[in-house]
């Protein structure tokens, strides 16, 4: 089998090349939970992560990849009940870059990191034949809130499930940005400290949470499905989308639901917590559109109950989700 462009997509052909060759070779209990980052025990619980960003275009509307790199690594940190702290940097730089954009990545990245509240404390930088690519990898270190339990497998029966804001936006800008497409779609390129400190803070019963990024909402959904043994239940006209964003899917013919994002989160929260859960990240930076857009059920599977009155199944993205929006 040779790799393709789908087995970056964050869905189904994703899955199978980290079943059969990462997990396969590296398998062990924690990196078996296949979460969004890894809480091992040190001196005090921290949670840990790795990531690498290949995106192009480098810059879009609402961000670049520098800006991209910190967010995605403090959300995957933020994920398991963590408080991000320090992150590490390195740049694989194609010959032929320019100096310049070079300087304003990093600029971005260190503003980035500043607002999210974590450290550089390492990097490093190599030069490759190319045509002036630029790719970054980061690690990201952050400490768990005592107690946290926050994982896929938590996933019960009456939960509800909240996403923070409007889907689809990260991908739209940057699937824009590539075709030439004028409007005024921005990515929503964010760190989710505020919203997830907040609800922390308050002791809101958090039994699991991902950032919706590659794959989009239905995969994972679906791997929370897999994980927990039980079905999601979404309501279609609870769905937050923005009009633009949108009016952009019917044109190209996408679902939203297979669309990634870079600055939204979904939450499986008890029901006792949920009303309470909406508000904080309501008021919380980055979280004004959040909905509560479904319930956590007994069964299997993924399902929407439409805005006609039908139902269908919502199945993990399979094949290519273009672009590359990471």
């Amino acid at each position: 089998m040779k790799i393709t462009m789908a087995h970056g997509s964050g869905g189904r052909s994703t899955s199978r090349l980290i079943d059969e060759v990462f997990r396969s070779a590296n398998a062990n209990p924690i990196l078996d939970m296949m979460e969004d980052s890894a809480v091992v025990d040190g001196a005090a619980k921290i949670a840990v992560t790795t990531d690498s960003f290949v995106v192009t275009p480098l810059f879009f509307k609402g961000g670049d990849i520098g800006r991209l790199a910190v967010c995605g690594t403090v959300n995957d940190l933020l994920m398991r009940g963590a408080v991000p702290k320090y992150i590490t940097s390195a740049y694989i730089i194609e010959e032929g870059a320019d100096f310049e954009t070079l300087s304003k990545i990093a600029q971005s990245m260190a503003e980035t990191a500043k607002e999210a509240g974590v450290t550089v404390i390492a990097g490093d930088t190599k030069v490759v034949e190319g045509n002036g690519g630029i790719y970054i990898n980061t690690t990201g270190v952050g400490f768990v809130y005592d107690g946290a339990d926050i994982r896929s497998a938590n996933c019960k029966a009456g939960d509800a499930i909240i996403v923070s804001g409007t889907l689809g936006d990260h991908h739209a800008a940057i699937l824009s940005e590539r075709m030439g497409i004028e409007n005024n779609i921005k990515s929503d390129c964010a760190p989710l400290c505020d919203m997830v400190r907040n609800m922390m803070d308050a002791g809101v019963e958090i039994h699991a949470m991902r950032d919706v990024t590659r794959g989009g909402l239905g995969t994972v959904l679906n791997e929370f499905s897999k994980a927990s043994g039980c079905r999601f239940e979404l309501d279609e006209d609870s769905i937050p989308i923005n009009p633009e964003v949108a009016g952009f899917n019917k044109i190209l013919g996408l679902n939203v639901m297979h669309m990634g994002n870079e600055g939204k989160l979904v939450g499986i929260i008890a029901p006792r917590d949920a009303e309470r859960a909406l508000k904080i990240i309501r008021n919380s930076r980055y979280g004004t559109a959040a909905e509560i857009i479904g319930t956590v059920t007994d069964g299997e599977g993924v399902v929407m109950n439409t805005h006609v009155g039908g139902r269908r199944a919502i199945i993990e993205l399979y094949g290519e989700g273009l672009p590359r929006i990471c």
